[in-house]
């Protein structure tokens, strides 16, 4: 579908970034050299970044040196594209630095200038230090270090650049084009919008929006830097492949009938459901309930693809202390890119790909992929306290656990980085908690909920893990059922002074209301048990601990509701209230 570059900068890979200047060692070389070697045989540009910028000297021979040893030994494992990365470092030189160079951002541009041309001037990609709005200083126009860098970079070379925040929930056409000015070259878009790295208690499987294919003739190119669960981006890059064919904005352009539904839809989510849909819509303009609705379709068959797992599942703790985690926009360990530089209309999609340690896999939109990934424990070198976002970043910020329920990584690494694990042990604990997994299945299926995976399962699925600035459309009527129920609880519960039930047709309101959100939780609890079934393991283990945390809560708010709905009630006291259900009698300490 237009497949077109791959950029690797996971800083798992600690010789990405933190130990910078040691070269690959045999094995090293051997997995990245098949990681090339697979993007070729696939058409897709391999990119190989370097983060200097945590303890370079920008002037000293030595380092430049250290530098171009590196980048030299990465080109001759086939590699044709490179990338010089500054993000998330302090902008201060040391007095070496400021010896010699008039600025932070002039030692920046002499450093990228130099390699670039000693490379022979491949295609390259530099990422400034201010790579959004809310970092430059004190503004983007006004930035001297932005407009250093658009004066002082040679032409060739791209920049990228996250949008208005490390995470942008919308990036217009009138920010890029001042953008532009600024930097003398269109932008090379950094996207975040499903990234979940700061975040693994969240995942985002909703569609690419908030970015009009109107920005496609003004940018260079973008990357999309998505959820670290490879198996579960399907849905964003599909999305993305989309949008980077269009030329209309779908949202914007649609029929006057159209918009009203949308309109409609819009109290509701900002995507809203994909069966409420415009029935017909223009091959060129993308809208991203049409485009999530193409995605779930083609995303469903892979689900009942055999494939194996490449790890073990882990079931979500509690959130006990804020652990060290990198900050946000750390990890781009998985990466899909798009880029306008090839023949064709539009900006080509690009799938994602994960890579650890330089072993990834290039998937496919569509049919099988040959190149399977080998999914290693993650191997974090570089850690420190995490950036908690402004209230206007996504919703919901909630710190990843530092361990999972099975065992703590940290405890497992030796002095070098490298982790104490044998074959047997992995293996082993990898058949307990798939048997764990299985016994989940057996005690839970014996209702009527196995079966095969609907359209509308993964629907409420993408719904439930929408995206970082709203929710899906049963996702929020989820919420906003239960908190109608909750707030109009007094329906059914006689207060102390009245004694008395709510008229009949108020009741049966909220008794409705109820109905229907047990039947959602019902069928959340049915999700879960039909993915723990599909043949394809490697998807089934990345989705389950999201799933399960998610069945497990859902199930918690339907007990309460239905809790709620046991009555009426018979006599009060000033410490206790009595229940009747159909069944019984329950007696509940309570304040009235």
């Amino acid at each position: 579908m237009g497949i077109s570059s791959y950029l690797y900068a996971p800083k798992d890979d600690y010789k990405h970034r933190a130990f910078w200047r040691d070269l690959y060692s045999v094995e090293e070389a051997d997995q990245l050299t098949s990681l090339i070697a697979a993007a070729k045989a696939n058409n897709i540009t391999f990119y190989y970044a370097l983060s200097p910028g945590l303890d370079m000297t920008y002037s000293s021979a030595k380092e430049l040196t250290f530098l171009k040893r590196k980048l030299e030994q990465v080109a001759r494992f086939g590699c044709i594209a490179f990338a010089l990365l500054f993000d998330d470092i302090e902008p201060d030189m040391c007095e070496a630095d400021k010896e010699i160079f008039q600025s932070f951002a002039h030692a920046q541009v002499s450093v990228t200038n130099e390699v670039y041309q000693h490379l022979g001037q491949p295609q390259f990609i530099f990422c400034p230090t201010e790579y959004c709005a809310t970092r430059a200083i004190p503004a983007v126009q006004s930035s001297e270090y932005l407009n250093t860098i658009g004066t002082k970079l040679l032409p060739a070379v791209d920049i990228m650049w996250t949008g208005s925040r490390v995470i942008t929930k919308e990036i217009t056409l009138q920010s890029i084009k001042e953008l532009s000015g600024v930097l003398q070259r269109p932008p090379v878009i950094w996207d975040n919008i499903h990234a979940n790295d700061y975040d693994q208690k969240r995942l985002f499987l909703g569609p690419f929006t908030g970015r009009s294919p109107d920005l496609i003739p003004h940018l260079r190119g973008l990357f999309t830097n998505p959820n670290c669960e490879y198996e579960a981006n399907f849905v964003p890059i599909h999305t993305l492949a989309q949008w980077s064919r269009c030329s209309v904005d779908g949202k914007r352009d649609l029929t006057n009938d159209s918009v009203s539904s949308d309109i409609k839809l819009e109290t509701e989510s900002d995507s809203g459901s994909v069966e409420d849909l415009p029935s017909q819509i223009n091959s060129a303009s993308y809208h991203p309930k049409m485009a999530l609705k193409a995605a779930i379709n083609d995303w469903l068959p892979e689900f009942y693809r055999s494939k194996s797992s490449h790890g073990k599942p882990v079931k979500p703790q509690l959130v006990q202390n804020s652990p060290l985690l990198p900050p946000v926009n750390t990890c781009i360990s998985i990466t899909a890119t798009t880029t306008t530089t090839t023949v064709g209309a539009g900006i080509p999609p690009i799938p994602a790909v994960a890579s650890i340690l330089g072993v990834g896999v290039l998937p496919e939109v569509t049919g099988s992929s040959t190149f399977q990934p080998a999914m290693n424990p993650v191997m974090n070198s570089l850690v420190s306290e995490p950036e908690l976002p402004a209230s206007d970043e996504p919703m919901d910020y909630v710190p990843t656990p530092s361990t999972s329920p099975n065992d703590s990584l940290v405890d497992r690494l030796s002095a070098d980085g490298s982790e104490i694990v044998d074959n047997e042990e992995a293996a082993k604990v990898q058949s307990d908690d798939e048997n764990r997994m299985q016994t989940d299945t057996d005690n839970e299926s014996k209702s009527n909920s196995k079966g095969m995976l609907t359209f509308a399962d993964v629907e409420l699925l993408v719904d439930l893990f929408y995206l970082p600035f709203e929710h899906g459309s049963q996702g929020l009527t989820l919420l906003q059922d239960f908190h109608w129920l909750k707030n109009n609880s007094h329906l059914v519960i006689p207060t102390k002074k009245s004694r008395t039930m709510s008229p009949r047709i108020e009741v049966q309101e909220w008794q409705d209301k109820a109905a229907k959100f047990d039947s959602m939780a019902q069928a959340v609890q049915s999700l879960y048990i039909r993915i723990l079934d599909i043949p394809n393991r490697s998807l089934s283990l990345e989705l389950y601990p999201y799933v399960w945390d998610m069945k497990a809560i859902v199930g918690l708010l339907n007990s309460y509701v239905k809790w709620l709905g046991t009555f009426p009630l018979l006599s009060f006291s000033c410490s206790s209230a009595f229940f009747i259900s159909n069944n019984d009698c329950q007696r509940f300490s309570a304040h009235v």
